[in-house]
């Protein structure tokens, strides 16, 4: 801490490398990573809702602040070397949402996808990544599902974050930076004073236009078609395909860059959201909306399948309804029910498959023979996994 009470010593000239060096001394994260504010603002590119269909498509489910699981799914799939950098040459990858809540590693996992997705470009492919309910949440600043690791991340950040703003203030002709806190409350009913400053933090940087929510979450998509599929967290409705999918996309991401208010839209709140809706997730066939979802996927054009997280699958991927409804919520995180990860594969060739690094699957060729790979359902009981790829 003496180095930051050297200030005569620091120039704008020398500002950036003694960013470097000190940044690179305590966090794992460069110095355009996580914790210290950007020099100037990146101009947004216009959302893109659908997407042609690649020759290899890979979605991956709910995340949940497990980093090391997160990394493992990357891996099944062939997308990241034993470096962690991307080699799936021109994959295109759908995570499908919720890194946020129930693990402690969230920010760690934020930067992460970032850092793939600048890599994935370079080599002709992409990831693109989601919105789901808990990212909604966390925006509105409902924390139910926070952990107590979660929180002390985000002090971490935002301890630096302050460094570098401060460092940052000290360079004439530069704007003055915001302050993050500002109209945050400095402790809160019911909250124990240990984690006020926790909160805090969390807020400043999960709120509409906060530093975290406007640089990760604010370019997510909320409803996706690649090819012949839809990808959204929780469902659509025929009353979202007709309020239009590019609307929704583009005003979730201005709600998170905080020109539309505290409150999340309407399609985002309540049981039938987009990234809450569970009529096509259950386990059990009886109480999937085949019919329902049929009705919906006419409304988009060209589209066969809707592929939804959300909702976790104790048996792994699988489908629903003829393969038009495609469940991927492994319960991965060891925040939820540590579930083995799978990753769904869709190739233009040889159409669907689950690949899973469940050892019960291993060298088992005869669940190879089924074209579509993901098995009917059963009426009275869950769906099947049928072709799998260890």
């Amino acid at each position: 801490m003496e180095r930051l009470n050297q200030s005569s010593s620091l120039t704008c000239e020398n500002l950036p490398s003694f960013l470097s060096s000190f940044v690179d001394t305590f966090v794992d994260f460069s110095v355009s990573g996580l914790f210290l504010p950007q020099q100037q603002q990146i101009p947004q590119q216009p959302l893109q809702t659908h997407y042609p269909s690649p020759n290899r498509l890979v979605a991956i489910g709910d995340l949940h602040g497990d980093l090391e699981k997160s990394k493992q799914a990357f891996r099944l799939a062939g997308l990241i070397d034993g470096s962690d950098r991307w080699c799936g040459g021109s994959t295109t990858v759908v995570q499908i949402g919720d890194v946020l809540d129930r693990g402690g590693e969230e920010l760690k996992i934020l930067y992460f996808l970032e850092k793939l997705k600048r890599e994935a470009v370079k080599s002709g492919g992409q990831l693109i990544t989601l919105n789901g309910n808990h990212e909604i949440m966390n925006i509105e600043g409902d924390f139910r599902y926070v952990t107590k690791k979660a929180l002390e991340e985000f002090d971490v950040w935002a301890y630096w974050y302050d460094i570098g703003n401060k460092m940052k203030s000290l360079c004439h002709g530069l704007e003055i930076p915001k302050n993050p806190f500002h109209g945050i409350p400095p402790s809160f009913h019911r909250v124990p004073e240990e984690f006020s400053h926790s909160i805090r933090a969390r807020i400043a940087a999960l709120r509409p236009d906060g530093p975290i929510s406007r640089r990760f979450l604010a370019n997510n998509l909320t409803v996706l078609v690649v090819g012949d599929s839809v990808f959204v967290h929780g469902g659509l409705l025929e009353k979202h395909v007709d309020y239009g999918l590019q609307r929704i996309n583009d005003e979730v991401r201005d709600w998170i860059n905080g020109s539309m208010g505290q409150r999340a839209p309407e399609y985002c709140r309540g049981r039938n959201a987009v990234v809450w809706l569970r009529k096509f997730s259950d386990e059990f066939a009886k109480n999937c909306d085949c019919s329902l979802l049929e009705h919906v996927l006419a409304t988009i054009p060209g589209a066969k399948r809707m592929i939804m997280g959300h909702t976790i699958q104790e048996i792994g991927i699988n489908g629903a309804c003829d393969n038009r409804a495609i469940r991927i919520d492994v319960g991965m995180s060891k925040g939820c029910i540590n579930g083995l990860p799978e990753v769904l594969e869709i190739d233009r060739n040889s159409g669907l498959r689950v690949l899973t690094s469940n050892p019960m699957y291993q060298n088992k060729n005869q669940y190879a023979q089924t074209k579509e790979g993901l098995g009917l359902l059963i009426p009275e009981h869950g769906p099947k996994q049928v072709e799998v790829k260890a």
